[in-house]
């Protein structure tokens, strides 16, 4: 019997957290290098550094380019080895976080995440995604430890566009499907070298469904008005910390795949990664077959907070078999999380069920 268990040191979620950031930092050292979303940099950025400042802490804080990719990993590495940087702390969305995650590992330098939107599970996991500098998928990578602390302020995460909030739902709607196929294929975590799940975190990721089922569409309601109910700090919760540590203790599979593939198409580039992941959860639970009551819900649910269930929704309306196959080359590429899907899998198996989603989304009545 073997089993492990991965999680960040520290979760912290409370309105107004932010201001509270220096308190956080100072147990973990004195030099912070602060990457802050471009989006959100010309606001923070003076309040932030004069916060660390009067908290004792150095300070440099620095634009994010906008991509998780090579040329930007190599810049905010660079950036922390110049300033002698001890915590490297990620402002912002999942490539921001990401980023921050692979550039202080190369410096051993702690890791801080303070998620600005509630769209991906990046900010709790030692998961890393690296894209190309255009966006296309390039490398999952596993690092070889979680963020030692991650604090989300609702204050700033209510404030985004309610799209993030609904973005961050597809993304963990794919938690307990996918956790659902590893444990069926037997296939490891990401923990570690990999290993099988705790009975923790399949619990985590059982949460993490429920949470959504109940609160998921009550809380998109409450954002678009700009309210922070109890559903909506339920639904932070989710999308950032169970949905992370559920898929990181219990794995993915073609949900997150056939995002992957998604990335390789141009019409895709203007989705967010958990619109594209809510759409390859779909075509998962047709992959694998799944009661036809499953699909038929999950299809309303999606419909219900705003969540892509066609090739249309995604931008593609011409082409449509010779664009399902060139995702599914992609989400079966060599070392694709799809292959963690308990299927025999093939390129036209694939396709077929994409198209076949596809078909069954567009004719079920509303």
């Amino acid at each position: 019997m073997a089993s492990a268990y991965g999680g960040p040191g520290k979760y912290i979620q409370r309105a107004g957290e932010i201001s509270r950031l220096a308190t956080h930092l100072v147990p973990l050292g004195r030099r912070v290098l602060v990457v802050i979303d471009g989006f959100l940099h010309d606001s923070l950025a003076p309040s932030l550094r004069q916060n660390l400042e009067a908290g004792g802490l150095v300070a440099t804080v620095v634009r994010f380019g906008g991509e998780c990719c090579a040329a930007e990993i190599e810049r905010v590495t660079g950036l922390a080895r110049r300033e002698q940087s001890e915590i490297l702390v990620g402002v912002g969305g999942g490539k921001t976080a990401d980023t921050v995650k692979l550039a202080a590992t190369a410096v051993d330098a702690r890791i801080v995440i303070v998620p600005t939107i509630a769209s991906t599970d990046a900010p709790c996991s030692a998961v890393a995604v690296r894209y190309s500098a255009e966006g296309v998928y390039e490398q999952s990578m596993q690092l070889p430890r979680n963020p030692d602390l991650v604090v989300v302020d609702t204050a700033i995460v209510t404030k985004a566009p309610v799209r993030f909030l609904v973005a961050g739902i597809g993304d963990a709607l794919s938690t307990w499907f996918e956790a659902r196929s590893n444990l069926e294929s037997r296939s490891n975590n990401y923990v570690g070298g990999g290993f099988p799940a705790t009975a923790a975190g399949i619990a985590i990721a059982r949460a993490c469904h429920e949470v959504l089922m109940r609160d998921g569409l009550k809380a998109k309601i409450a954002a678009e008005k700009g309210l922070c109910t109890t559903a909506v700090e339920n639904v932070i919760e989710a999308n950032t910390l169970l949905s992370s540590i559920g898929f990181e203790n219990c794995g993915c599979s073609a949900a997150h795949g056939i995002h992957d593939g998604l990335t390789v198409l141009a019409e895709t580039h203007g989705l967010l990664h958990g619109e594209k992941v809510a759409f390859g959860v779909l075509c998962l639970l047709m992959l694998e077959n799944r009661e036809q009551e499953e699909v038929e819900a999950m299809i309303r649910f999606c419909r219900s907070v705003g969540l892509p269930t066609t090739l249309a929704d995604l931008g593609l309306t011409e082409n449509l078999r010779e664009s399902a196959e060139r995702v599914a080359q992609g989400a079966l590429a060599e070392g694709e999380c799809t292959f963690a899907t308990p299927v025999v899998l093939s390129v036209p198996l694939v396709t077929d069920a994409i198209l076949a989603l596809d078909a069954f989304s567009s004719q079920l009545a509303a």
